[in-house]
């Protein structure tokens, strides 16, 4: 059997970028973050345990507001600090990238690299202050989007770790990190460590990593993973594992895929439970509500991500939001969003919690993203949909032999898809008229139809992709306006399934002209292959924008804009702007001066878009790609807006080191 491990040497910039992009984002698990802002001592830190919780809510937004639509013209560099985190030597077939968001923590502007040393910054001049190396071996994907801080308010007097930084390893340790000094905390764990077990022995070094940050919900260090995808049906469990935030005690776990028949969720599956199947992971963030005591769960699929036939049923708690009780790992609520799972579609986004009006009052909700381009609306103290949930009935023709699809899919009514929900031929686009045509017959080759047509032999064209649509960056919201504004990928993918003892048959194509994945996933019948929807000149055969940022106002359930996030023509380093959107990954940043901060796309470019009309206002040239999350904090008075740049390996864009200060002049 021929399989194919994506390359970043682009022979083709354009056909190589798509294909990375949209392969990296889908097939390829991805990442969330977070961060927290605690202050200097235990009495401030009691004051402030509002900025840490709301920095647990997944708004990715602040209240600040000295840089405002008025004055953000003005915006200047303040400085750069390259971290000489760099990967050396050739990165073919590797997943590098600095995803991180700068977390301000006891004055400390903490930088997560991508081999995960956690370095302190002074954040007015970018002076190193200290460095923590986890050793964490270079396996598995090498990112880190972020760390999660704590206080312990019962600590008397300035004490080691009373103010404590954890962070998740390769290697599937939780460590933990005395947030002044930069030192291990001795009485955490094994001097400042615990070596999280996995369900099952590897079968290689960094198949189950812990790159996304920890949650902490009262005292409790709740820790997600990424599962190596498509790789074997009975691959290791996406288990969560939760412990004590003082001592490193193991508290509880709870597995998305039940195990136990007695298990309420295992009557969704044929078998009577979960048994012998993997994934159902958090590799996203998690959000927390301390008051309600309660750690919020993005799930994945089960295995394997495009053949389910011999896990028949609805698979709960996969591909759903769960609320678990964050003293004892108890299951409160839960919610599917995708019944048995066959497109990868897993839940990306960090659950944002924020008040929603309901018969006239305000009521605590949780709004989720998903790569399916839907916006789900739950009270998150009950799970009751706030905005109705309806089931509708979804394709189920061309089907491969043995699966049992679900016959319908749950919609929000009256919600606004944030992108496409269907691809076909009459949908195509091109430069050129030949271009546009013979993306036509290419499209014609399969299958297609509406969001949830079956994968096939013949080969299904995804819309939204297995990437999305929105992915782990999420969106951010703004509580004065009630707008999200969520960037998200818009070209579809085609995937294949190819009975195994016909594999060979299985034409590869190199990913850097614009090829494919193929995945050999042990104990399935049937071989996936992965690859985007493009032409011969490389480009996207489906319309502008490839990749867009959407302004949604969720309370009266309305776009309000919808502009292209990217320029073609600088990713290609073209003389000429063609402002139609370029592959990426990060999130946004939303602030009370009106404004919106991202950098996301390839084109190396960080915009500030004015939040009530999506025009641009501000941007800057980076010198790597900054597929990240920016922050804003405040210093002494001053704002400031920082950003980790560093590209993405996968995405063919240069990998980097760069994090960056931007504010007013004085």
């Amino acid at each position: 059997m021929r399989l194919t491990r994506p390359i970043t040497t682009l022979r083709r910039p354009l056909a190589a970028a798509f294909s990375l992009a949209l392969l990296a984002t889908g097939a390829a698990s991805s990442h969330a973050n977070d961060h927290i802002e605690v202050t200097a001592t235990p009495a401030a830190a009691q004051v402030n345990r509002e900025v840490v919780d709301q920095h647990q809510l997944g708004t990715k937004f602040s209240p600040l507001k000295q840089i405002s639509r008025s004055n953000v013209a003005q915006l200047q560099q303040a400085w750069t600090y390259n971290t000489g985190d760099l990967p050396q030597g050739d990165t073919t077939g590797n997943l590098i990238a600095f995803e991180d968001q700068p977390s301000l923590i006891e004055g400390n502007l903490v930088v997560c690299t991508t081999t995960r040393k956690l370095i302190a910054l002074d954040p007015k001049t970018g002076t190193e202050r200290w460095r923590f190396d986890p050793k964490d071996p270079e396996v598995g994907m090498r990112k880190c989007r972020g760390i999660s801080a704590w206080v312990d308010n019962d600590a008397q007097g300035e004490v080691l770790c009373n103010s404590r930084i954890f962070l998740g390893t390769a290697d599937y340790r939780l460590l933990a990190i005395d947030a002044k000094t930069g030192k291990a905390c001795p009485s955490f764990g094994d001097n400042g460590e615990v070596q999280m077990p996995t369900s099952m022995p590897q079968i290689w070094p960094g198949e189950v990593i812990a790159t996304s940050n920890p949650t902490v919900v009262n005292d409790v260090v709740v820790v997600g993973s990424a599962v190596a995808d498509n790789q074997r049906v009975d691959a290791p469990s996406g288990r969560v594992m939760a412990y004590d935030a003082r001592t490193g005690e193991f508290r509880w776990s709870f597995d998305p895929v039940p195990r136990d028949p007695s298990d309420p969720a295992s009557a969704s599956w044929e078998k009577g439970s979960g048994e012998g199947f993997g994934g159902g992971n958090v590799w996203s963030t998690m959000a927390a509500d301390q008051d309600l005591d309660l750690v919020y769960l993005p799930t994945t699929s089960s295995t394997s991500d495009f053949y389910g036939g011999d896990r028949a049923g609805d698979n709960h708690y996969t591909t759903s939001v769960v609320a678990l009780k964050g003293a004892t790992g108890e299951v409160a609520w839960h919610q599917q969003l995708v019944h048995h799972n066959v497109f990868d579609y897993d839940v990306p986004a960090q659950p944002m919690l924020l008040d929603y009006p309901k018969d006239g009052a305000m009521v605590p909700a949780l709004v989720q993203n998903t790569k399916m381009g839907l916006i789900f609306v739950f009270d998150r103290a009950t799970g009751e949909p706030l905005v109705p949930i309806e089931e509708r009935a979804v394709p189920q023709a061309g089907a491969v032999a043995g699966e049992e699809l679900s016959p319908t899919q749950p919609f929000p009514v009256g919600m606004p898809a944030l992108v496409p929900q269907s691809f076909s031929p009459e949908d195509v686009w091109g430069f050129t008229f030949i271009d546009k045509w013979l993306c036509k017959r290419e499209a014609e080759k399969y299958r297609y139809g509406p969001i949830y047509t079956p994968v096939s032999e013949q080969g299904t064209i995804f819309s939204p992709s297995v990437g999305g649509g929105p992915n782990w960056g999420g969106g951010a919201f703004d509580p004065d306006s009630n707008i999200m504004v969520v960037p998200s990928n818009r070209v579809p993918t085609v995937v294949t399934l190819t009975p195994r003892d016909q594999a060979e048959l299985v034409e590869v194509q190199s990913i850097e002209t614009g090829g494919s994945m193929t995945f050999d996933v042990k104990g399935s019948p049937y071989v996936p292959n992965v690859k985007p929807l493009l032409s011969p000149l490389g480009a996207p055969c489906s319309e502008p924008p490839w990749a867009g940022l959407t302004a949604v106002d969720i309370v009266n359930k309305k776009i309000l804009w919808d502009v292209p996030l990217g320029d073609v023509g600088a990713m290609m380093g073209a003389p000429f702007s063609m402002e139609l959107g370029t592959p990426g990954a990060g999130g946004p940043l939303a602030t009370a001066g009106g404004l919106v901060f991202i950098g996301y796309s390839l084109d190396k470019m960080f915009r500030a878009f004015d939040l009530q009309t999506g025009e641009v206002v501000w941007s800057a040239e980076l010198p790597f790609a900054a597929n990240s999350v920016p922050v804003t904090y405040d210093i002494d008075g001053e704002q400031y807006i920082f950003v980790t740049a560093g590209g993405h390996t996968m995405y063919g864009a240069e990998p980097g080191d760069a994090v960056m200060a931007f504010k007013l002049p004085n």
